[in-house]
């Protein structure tokens, strides 16, 4: 009799009709290892609620398109159920004694077919009897299927022991597209995550008293550190097409280093101070982090990194700021809610228009949506929408006196287009280069901060690693290649605290969806696209052109931005039985104590209106100088006060704890599988994938715990 925590076997494809004799095909080798079995959202035992279990389908051919979300199975009919005195128990099997349902054997466990419209077709079992094998449906049918969800490919294995994959990616990891195509994608590739490289120096400067000048320098760095970074990563890293940028996991900690106390009353330039404290926090974070990756320990944290922990945690990221996104586009209206309609119209309405055979408005939602606002914005500010007679700008509110003024100056600040100087004073040829704001300051308790925010920053990319690896490679990369890529990101972030851009660098999240809907997964083109970003960092009126969106446009992106930043966490959740009662608990919790806790640090002691010089949107950042911890030690109370006050980690800290004591089967828990050393040695092509260039990787043989 089968164990139940075998995984049920998937079938072999084979010709139409099969052969009589035909015999479902051995699971892979890695997942016959770790009793892995991945199901796609939706999907959970009928036994779990007392219904028959219906046996799976043989599968002939299922085809995959990932930027149209279409899926097509062909089928074949099911076997008979065999009797409940040979089956192998399923979930629920004392319920199913109870209501007299019959049991299945363990690999005939019935899982909804992803193009089934219903209990009835395509071959499934019925409650009254075998329903006949309906035939594939007309191209017309399909195409009314695009709205289904997106999933990613299983994997299966063939004659010759490689894995193959579906045919939903244009060029896979090692393609090498021609010169024309490569440049064209380099450049789709960074348009579409456009938002994600440069919306986080323009929330972190200002918030440091910094002017537009210095928010121009700091986007040029930005660019420049992505470039080189993701260099790195797709040749020293895990080698996967990802691309290094500022990451989200760390804006939250920056603002509530900056809202210190100790920051509030600084006599001249707020900024360089600021960034120098941020600089010393990051290096000291980042090399902690580099180290848990070269050590080997991220192997063992790997243990504890599931789905289910992942997918709340980052969802918790882009939930946390809600407090900031609509806040500011309230500054505006017409402007910020004109902003974010046309990019839900592109990215949703219009995801299914091609021109020249691509999907425009869904690649290049967010800048499009930003080119459109920003040309409106600019005619309403010529046209004099926004000019109030007698009222300037330039003159400090405390010295205006008019209260019309005093009413529409806020208006003529946020709604017009030509209050930034940043583009003309931006000069032509810039050169980043390390601490160009100044020696980096060191204090402990701002980098203890940062560590463990390094940490949360390593469980983001574990998912970003995993879910990119189905799309392009030919298995998912081994431990020691996710502990290499984890050390890249700290030898990345490093690099960013030297060179000053506020914030750590890691992957970055939407990389992987990016990846799905241009369906470019080729390395040439992310690492040309990374020289381009260098080329334009030296460009100076490129980082003044970015500074000077307005910053309700900005607020809008965000909004949409850390909306896909959330989704995107939730669909870790398709590696795991979403069905699951134990699952929904724990996302649950954890993301309800993630917005609750912080809250209760956050408002602590607050007086109202007492911190009337820091902006609303930014009060929740100050914890630390009124949070419930208050022993004699001030360093300690300001960790753990900050600590505390931040979704991510409270997330962390709930789902980690209860994915790991709360009993379940690896199966319900969706637990990410990684390729064995073994394996990957044995197959050619996957030792191609991810092996170090330039013969490098001999001199990490003797490092087992970061090779292949």
């Amino acid at each position: 009799m089968a164990s139940n925590d075998q995984p049920p076997r998937r079938p072999r494809p084979g010709p139409w009709p099969p052969a009589p004799d035909s015999t479902p095909a051995a699971p892979l080798s890695w997942a016959k290892r770790t009793g892995f079995k991945g199901r796609v959202s939706g999907e959970s035992d009928a036994s779990n609620s007392g219904q028959i279990a219906l046996p799976k389908p043989k599968e002939r051919e299922n085809s995959l398109d990932l930027e149209s979300g279409r899926t097509h199975t062909t089928t074949l009919p099911p076997p008979p159920i065999a009797a409940a005195a040979t089956a192998t128990p399923v979930n629920g099997e004392s319920e199913n004694r109870e209501r007299g349902a019959a049991l299945v054997p363990a690999d005939q466990v019935a899982r909804k077919g992803r193009d089934s419209d219903g209990g009835s077709k395509n071959g499934v079992l019925g409650l009254n009897g075998p329903v006949r094998s309906d035939p594939p449906p007309p191209p017309a049918r399909r195409q009314r299927r695009e709205d289904e969800a997106v999933t990613l490919p299983q994997l299966q294995e063939e004659e010759e022991g490689f894995a193959s994959r579906q045919a939903h990616i244009k060029y896979e990891l090692r393609d090498s597209p021609g010169l024309v195509p490569i440049i064209f994608y380099a450049f789709q590739h960074y348009l579409s995550i456009l938002g994600s490289l440069i919306l986080i120096p323009l929330v972190i400067v200002p918030a440091m008293g910094g002017t537009y000048e210095d928010t121009a320098a700091v986007v040029s760095t930005v660019l420049f550190i992505s470039g080189l970074t993701t260099l790195l990563h797709t040749f020293f890293g895990t080698r996967l097409p990802l691309i290094q940028g500022p990451s989200f996991v760390y804006l939250a900690p920056a603002l509530a280093i900056i809202s210190s106390p100790e920051f509030q009353g600084l006599n001249g330039n707020n900024f360089k101070h600021i960034m120098k404290e941020l600089q010393g926090a990051l290096i000291i974070s980042s090399a902690f982090q580099a180290i848990i990756g070269y050590s080997g320990l991220m192997s063992l944290l790997l243990r504890l990194i599931n789905p289910v922990v992942v997918s709340p945690t980052i969802a918790a990221i882009g939930l946390s700021f809600f407090s900031y996104g609509f806040t500011q586009v309230g500054t505006c209206l017409e402007i910020g809610v004109v902003q974010i309609l046309l990019v839900i119209i592109f990215s949703l309405y219009l995801r299914k228009i091609r021109i020249f055979g691509h999907r425009i408005f869904l690649v290049y939602a967010v800048p499009l949506g930003l080119a459109i606002t920003w040309a409106i914005a600019f005619l309403l500010t010529e046209t004099g929408v926004y000019s109030y007679k007698g009222c300037d700008i330039n003159v400090p509110p405390s010295n205006t006196i008019s209260a019309y003024c005093r009413k529409h100056v806020p208006r003529m600040k946020h709604c017009r287009v030509d209050t930034s100087h940043a583009l003309s004073s931006s000069p032509w040829f810039r050169f980043p280069y390390p601490l160009q704001w100044g020696t980096p300051l060191f204090n402990w308790k701002i980098a203890l901060v940062m560590c463990a925010v390094s940490i949360i920053a390593s469980v983001d990319s574990v998912g970003s690693y995993h879910a990119s690896s189905l799309l392009v490679a030919s298995r998912p990369p081994t431990a020691g290649v996710l502990s290499r890529g984890i050390g890249m990101e700290g030898v990345s972030s490093v690099l960013a605290g030297l060179w000053g851009t506020g914030v750590g660098s890691t992957t970055l999240t939407e990389n992987v969806h990016t990846i799905a809907v241009t369906k470019m997964g080729s390395r040439r083109a992310v690492e040309l696209g990374a020289v381009i970003l260098i080329l334009l960092s030296f460009v100076g009126k490129v980082g003044g052109f970015i500074a000077s969106i307005p910053d309700v446009m900005v607020a809008a992106l965000l909004c949409f931005m850390w909306a896909m930043l959330a989704a995107l966490g939730l669909s870790n959740l398709r590696y795991s039985e979403t069905g699951s009662s134990r699952n929904n608990i724990i996302v649950g919790l954890s993301l309800f104590f993630s917005l609750s806790i912080p809250a209760y640090f956050q408002q602590y002691g607050l007086v109202p209106n007492a911190n009337s010089s820091v902006p609303s949107y930014f009060q929740p950042y100050i914890v630390a100088s009124h949070g419930p911890f208050r022993t004699g030690f001030g360093g300690v109370n300001y960790v753990l006060n900050t600590l505390l006050s931040l979704n991510m980690v409270i997330a962390f800290l709930v789902a980690v704890i209860l994915d790991n004591t709360v009993p379940g089967s690896w199966q319900e828990r969706g637990v990410y599988v990684w390729s064995e050393p073994e394996a990957v040695r044995r197959e050619p092509a996957v030792s191609r994938d991810y092996e170090l260039p330039f013969k490098v990787g001999k001199a990490f043989k003797w490092v087992k715990w970061v090779g292949l």
